[in-house]
């Protein structure tokens, strides 16, 4: 049986809690038939998510007349499955097409869904044709989308599809990212939604300027005209210069204040899509979501590839500081950390502390070997695990936090994003405590005075909170509280339905490159298949990085139950023209699974995982 053979099967119905982007209307695949569908499964948090959704908007513009692309959103985390923070997400990231809200992961599993994203194809007839999993697959899926409107020819159904915008939102801010201090008093703050930057007065409301037009754009030059796209961090060089972190656009940029200029220091405003290893540099970035000063250097976190990066300011040289590209977490050098995601960054002296927000954990980087791992973890469990819980941090529970600062006691706040809180780690006693709750997603933090500016991104607005008197410098009435109090909360496990595997397990990959590419080897195998497991006693062999799309495995049916961590890579070129001086483009399709898993003599001896298959 071919492949395409295997994936011809009838499309499961559309089911979940609510439609969004319709005007109201339920949608169902019969409304749909004689169109090409394409199902997004997607959830908010995951910056792969907003990476195929940037690949999605191209696919859209060029087959609007003949493709409907729907959202279904299906949560990893607990606060991505309330109907307002779903609501807010769709406007926040411009989803210009429905979106289904799958919060009980309903059609996520009659789609046999395991990753986030996952793109399923349904040609005209109503029968999925094609599954692919994680980034990269702009152009592939356009070319799958060539080929079934040559195949169905004048039995589409043309027009413009069932996408309603919502009502224009009309705040001043929208969507807040990050804030820093001016020199002379003021705050810039990155209106990531609007796509412009906002220097603010002293009361935090009263705009002093904008820079940027306001549309969506990678443009340099005068402040009034230049654009950026879903800027975040924020950097002060000196007292004229600002960098900013250009999220989507992939970019940083400096931003004169004085003369009113915007140019770009790094990035060319295309996503990188190789795997760049610490000490080796780059001229194509990936997420770039906030930016600090550390150790006589500019450290950039740069989410979309799960590290860390180094920036020279004078000539924009970018250069990998640490991770691996795998995302996860895992303690170690530089060369040898897992990262996920990481999102914020505060310097304190000798450290760097990172939110590193998929897997809800506060990270320690240093960069003396004798102090221990380079790279650890203050708080944190891992991909899976989160929750709201104070008290020792090695059972403490962050929930998708995306600021840190560093308050006068050395202590460090957490701008605790899904909880909707401000935590302290105290590291001096190893404790968390809660400082503050009943925030919208804060998504930064400043210390300013005895004042903790508290950037609340879905209320769209900033607000001042004051430090507690113990975690102010030389403050009576310290202590591991710090003025805050302990949150005995709920944690919470990534729901998903376990998959039962026998004790000897073939892994496979299915990867087939799109019409026009193929796996080109002249220099080695472009594949990468990386193997983990939580906990590592689940897996007795067959863990490690190597070349191809297989693996035997064997897991230890005494650990009974974990995580199957699976992260693959590969490259697929275009085809030559054979034309002299021609070089053909070549494209990284890559892809984290997280695969909850049950050992038992009679589970499954094969698993099966698709990044591409038709």
């Amino acid at each position: 049986m071919t492949s395409s053979e295997r994936m011809k099967v009838r499309a499961p119905e559309l089911r979940g809690r609510r439609w969004l982007n319709t005007g109201g209307a339920e949608l169902g695949l019969a409304e749909l038939r004689g169109r090409i569908v394409v199902l997004d499964f997607w959830t908010f948090c995951c910056v792969n998510c907003l990476h195929a959704l940037d690949e999605l908007r191209v696919v859209e513009e060029e087959f609007g007349d003949v493709l409907t692309i729907i959202g279904v959103h299906s949560p990893k985390f607990v606060h991505e499955a309330d109907p307002a923070a779903v609501e807010a997400a769709v406007e926040r990231y411009g989803v210009e097409h429905p979106v289904l809200d799958d919060p009980e992961l309903t059609t996520w599993d009659a789609y046999a869904a395991r990753a986030w994203p996952t793109l399923a194809v349904i040609d005209p007839d109503g029968f999925v044709v094609a599954r692919m999993a994680g980034e990269g697959h702009g152009p592939g899926l356009a070319a799958l989308v060539r080929e079934l409107i040559e195949q169905h020819g004048d039995r589409l159904r043309r027009g413009d599809g069932p996408y309603v915008p919502p009502p224009a939102p009309d705040t001043a801010l929208r969507f807040p990212g990050k804030v820093v201090a001016l020199p002379g008093g003021t705050y810039l703050v990155s209106d990531t939604a609007h796509h412009q930057l906002v220097e603010l007065a002293a009361d935090l409301e009263t705009e002093l300027r904008r820079v940027g037009d306001g549309d969506r754009g990678f443009v340099d030059g005068q402040a009034t005209s230049a654009r950026f796209s879903e800027p975040q961090g924020l950097l002060v060089l000196d007292a004229s210069s600002v960098l900013v972190a250009d999220t989507v656009n992939h970019a940083i940029r400096r931003v004169d204040l004085d003369a009113g200029t915007v140019s770009t220091l790094a990035g060319t405003g295309s996503q990188l899509r190789e795997r760049v290893a610490p000490g080796s540099t780059a001229t194509e970035l990936s997420s770039p979501w906030d930016l600090a000063r550390w150790d006589d250097r500019v450290v950039v976190a740069m989410a979309g590839s799960h590290q860390l990066w180094t920036l020279d300011p004078d000539t924009g040289t970018a250069t990998v500081l640490a991770g691996t590209t795998n995302e996860g977490l895992r303690d170690g050098a530089f060369d040898e950390a897992f990262l996920a995601q990481p999102s914020g960054l505060a310097a304190d002296g000798p450290v760097l502390w990172v939110a590193d927000s998929e897997i809800s954990a506060l990270r320690r980087v240093v960069t003396d070997p004798e102090a221990g791992p380079q790279v650890g973890t203050a708080v944190g469990q891992g991909l899976f695990d989160f929750g709201h819980r104070d008290g020792p941090a090695a059972a403490a529970l962050l929930q998708h936090p995306l600021g840190v600062a560093v308050l006068p006691d050395s202590s460090v706040a957490v701008a605790d994003t899904y909880n909707g809180a401000v935590r302290r780690f105290d590291p001096s006693s190893g404790t968390v405590s809660t400082l503050a709750e009943g925030l919208a997603e804060p998504s930064d933090l400043l210390v300013d005075g005895e004042t903790l500016i508290v950037v609340e991104s879905a209320a769209h607005r900033l607000v001042r909170l004051p430090i507690p008197a113990g975690s102010l410098r030389g403050s009576p009435g310290g202590g591991s509280v710090g003025g805050g109090t302990l949150v005995d909360g709920t944690s919470h496990t990534v729901r998903r339905t376990p998959t039962g595997l026998g004790p000897g397990v073939a892994l496979r990959i299915g990867f087939v490159p799109p019409a026009g590419q193929h796996l080109d080897d002249r220099f080695g195998d472009p594949t990468s298949l990386t193997v983990a497991a939580d906990p590592p006693s689940l897996l007795r062999s067959g863990a490690g990085t190597s070349t191809g799309l297989t693996r035997e495995l064997e897991l230890d049916p005494a650990v009974g139950s974990g995580v199957l961590q699976v992260a693959v890579a590969a490259a697929a070129c275009d085809s030559a023209d054979g034309t002299a001086g021609t070089f053909a483009a070549c494209h990284r399709y890559q892809q984290d699974w997280g695969i909850p898993v049950v050992v038992s003599g009679d589970g499954a001896a094969t698993l099966e995982l698709d990044l591409r298959s038709v």
